[in-house]
C-alpha cells in the first residue's frame, strides 16, 4: 500500500520517538507503510507529492499557533510554515489528513477560525469526550460509546467551528475535541495515539513548559495511570484502515 506520511512537530527526541511508535502501534501500521519526517530536524522535500501517500498524520508538540511571531522560535516558525504550506492542497483536494492536538489548531487557523489561549485550555490528563449528532454518523466515530476518556494537555484551543467543518466530538471544558473538514480532513484536540505510559513520559519531558506546576507532575502521572483510556486509538486505527490505498 501507499505509505502514510507522519509529520512530527516535537523537538524533543525522546517524545518524538515515543509518539511515532504509538502512531504505528495504535494505528496498526507496519513501519514499511509509514514515512516519518521530523520537521524540527528536516524540511519537507521540495519534490514532495501528496499523491504518493495514503494520507497525512500530523502529531502534537509544544508550539502554539496563537503565539505572536516574536514569541516563537525559529524552529516553531519553520514547523508551522511547513504544515500551513501543505494545508491549502489538502483541504482543496479533500486529501486524507489527521491532525492531532497542535494539528487541530493549525487546521483551524488555515480555515480562518479563531485559535486562542485561556478560554478552552484543559489541564493535562484525561477529559471526557462526548459524541455529537454528526459524530454518531461519521465513519471514524460511529458506534463509539456516547462518552469516553481521552488524554489532553493544551494551552490553546479552537474557539469556533471552522467554515466547512462538521463537529464530531466535544468535552465540557473544550467544545471542539474533533472536527472534520469536507469528507476526509480530520483533526482532534486530544491525542488518539496516547496511552497512560506515553502520557507519563510527556509529563516528565514537558514538566517545565508551563502546562502545569512542575511540583504537580507526580500527581498527574498517578491520575493518568488510574485512567482507562482505550477508545481514542480506535479513531486512529479507523483512519488508517479507511484511507489505506494500494
Amino acid at each position: 500500500m501507499k505509505p502514510f506520511l507522519i509529520l512530527q512537530l516535537r523537538p524533543e527526541t525522546e517524545a518524538a520517538d515515543d509518539e511515532y511508535a504509538a502512531f504505528l502501534q495504535k494505528g496498526r501500521l507496519a513501519p514499511e507503510n509509514a514515512r516519518r519526517l521530523r520537521l524540527d530536524c528536516e524540511p519537507l522535500p521540495p519534490d514532495l507529492a501528496l499523491d504518493a501517500f495514503s494520507g497525512v498524520i500530523v502529531g502534537g508538540g509544544p508550539g502554539c499557533i496563537s503565539d505572536g511571531e516574536a514569541a516563537k522560535s525559529e524552529t516553531d516558525r519553520r514547523i508551522e510554515a511547513a504544515i500551513l504550506g501543505l494545508l491549502p492542497e489538502i483541504t482543496a483536494r479533500d486529501l486524507p489528513f489527521l491532525g492531532c492536538c497542535y494539528g487541530i489548531g493549525l487546521l483551524a487557523h488555515h480555515l480562518g477560525a479563531p485559535v486562542a489561549k485561556g478560554r478552552f485550555g484543559e489541564p493535562v490528563g484525561a477529559t471526557t469526550c462526548r459524541l455529537t449528532e454528526a459524530g454518531r454518523a461519521d465513519p471514524l466515530t460511529r458506534n463509539l460509546p456516547e462518552t469516553f476518556a481521552a488524554f489532553v494537555g493544551h494551552k490553546e484551543a479552537v474557539e469556533a467551528l471552522p467554515p466547512g467543518c462538521a463537529h464530531l466530538l466535544a468535552s465540557a471544558p473544550c467544545p471542539f475535541q474533533m472536527i472534520r473538514h469536507g469528507a476526509n480532513v480530520y483533526a482532534t484536540q486530544f491525542h488518539p495515539e496516547a496511552d497512560s505510559a506515553g502520557f507519563e513520559l510527556r509529563i516528565r519531558i514537558y514538566r517545565d513548559r508551563g502546562y502545569f506546576p512542575p511540583e504537580a507532575a507526580d500527581d498527574l502521572i498517578a491520575l493518568c495511570r488510574a485512567q482507562a483510556v482505550d477508545w481514542p486509538e480506535t479513531i486512529l486505527a479507523r483512519f488508517v484502515a479507511r484511507f489505506a490505498r494500494p
